[in-house]
């Protein structure tokens, strides 16, 4: 943060012209003066309340579940400010013996991945926007399997008929890639473009990442299935946190910014309708209780929305048996507030489900 805003909290000298005589001593002012300038004072958004929570909370998660690493984002969805953002591995500035490259990484903002089912959603709310369906349309998701081309998608429990709420709340990949198979490439690629996908957030952080989004030109039937629910594409923890303000705001999506922002953001875009973001809402409300896949992401006492995530890895090109476990959500319900983001890298345990590995996190957080 402090290379980030240098310019800022770097004050600047000043001058003036002036002629001297050949002892040196200044016999007339010319004029012509610039006065110096203080350094700005940078107010950060981050709460440290908030930050020992997310940290504290992460870095136990990441012992019980024996992982790799992890990251956890708090946005402020009226603002858009970063209350928290917390890595780990980590290190202790203060004693820079032994770092390696892992402790340094700034993960929630350089470090990509394929998301997983947190990107059904999106498909669902643009569903619900091109007036494709409708919260109880009904979707044949049996027998659990869809074949495209070649290739098969498979749901991990197979469900039959499921409404397009239940394939959120169940997080069904062969319900998503039929709905997403009602809209063209180029309209899933505009609205993964509007949501920030592809490109940096802007925090003017250093090292911060677009991620990856290819045009929709080069899509084949089967990569739009498989990127409708989030394989194929790549983004970062802070790309997603940012991207779910839509559903916690009216639809509309603000600039995340590490600073106090004082009044009201500016530079709002609009990309679902009110109705659709209330109406996804409803169905991010229905993934985490009973029946959903994340009912350990409940808090006693408050309604809480959100999607659980797991996607495979990949490592040189191949999918492994390795997975990124991750969930996101917002709170509360009724006039969502915060929005916090979950991922964990290589969950090592017997539990690898974002519900069951990233759920609980968010509950801890949120709760807090």
């Amino acid at each position: 943060v402090e290379l980030a805003f240098q310019n800022q909290l770097l004050g600047h000298p000043g001058s003036r012209s002036v002629i001297k005589d050949r002892r040196g001593q200044i016999v007339e002012d010319v004029g012509s003066i610039k006065l110096p300038q203080d350094g700005k004072d940078i107010r950060l958004a981050l709460d440290s309340k908030i930050q020992y929570l997310a940290y504290s909370h992460l870095k136990q998660a990441i012992t019980d579940y024996k992982a790799k690493a992890g990251g956890v984002v708090v946005v402020d969805a009226k603002t858009g400010e970063i209350l928290a953002l917390a890595n780990w591995p980590t290190y202790n500035p203060n004693n820079r013996e032994r770092l390696t490259g892992a402790q340094l990484r700034n993960r929630a903002i350089t470090d990509t991945y394929e998301p997983g089912s947190v990107m059904k959603p999106f498909v669902a709310a643009l569903a619900l926007e091109a007036g494709k369906v409708r919260f109880d349309t009904v979707i044949n998701c049996a027998p659990g399997k869809l074949t495209i081309g070649t290739a098969t998608i498979s749901d991990s429990h197979p469900h039959g008929a499921l409404t397009v709420a239940q394939v959120i709340q169940k997080s069904s990949n062969v319900g998503t890639a039929k709905i997403a198979s009602m809209l063209t490439p180029q309209q899933m690629w505009d609205m993964y473009d509007a949501i920030g996908l592809g490109q940096p957030p802007r925090l003017g952080f250093p090292g911060e990442v677009a991620g990856r989004l290819r045009p929709w030109k080069t899509w084949r039937p089967i990569e739009q299935a498989t990127m409708s629910y989030g394989h194929g594409l790549s983004i970062s923890l802070m790309q997603l946190a940012r991207a779910y303000t839509i559903f916690a705001r009216e639809g509309d999506v603000i600039p995340l910014t590490l600073t106090k922002v004082e009044g009201d953001p500016v530079g709002a875009s609009p990309v679902f309708s009110q109705q659709t973001a209330r109406e996804v809402r409803a169905m991010l409300e229905l993934a985490v209780q009973p029946g959903g896949t994340a009912p350990k992401a409940q808090i006693p006492g408050y309604r809480v929305a959100g999607k659980t995530g797991t996607a495979y890895k990949i490592e040189g090109g191949q999918y492994v048996k390795k997975y990124v476990a991750s969930f996101v959500g917002f709170a509360p319900a009724s006039d969502p507030r915060l929005v916090v983001a979950v991922m964990i890298d290589e969950p090592g345990g017997a539990a690898h489900y974002g519900g069951d590995v990233a759920g609980p996190i968010f509950s801890n957080v949120m709760s807090g």
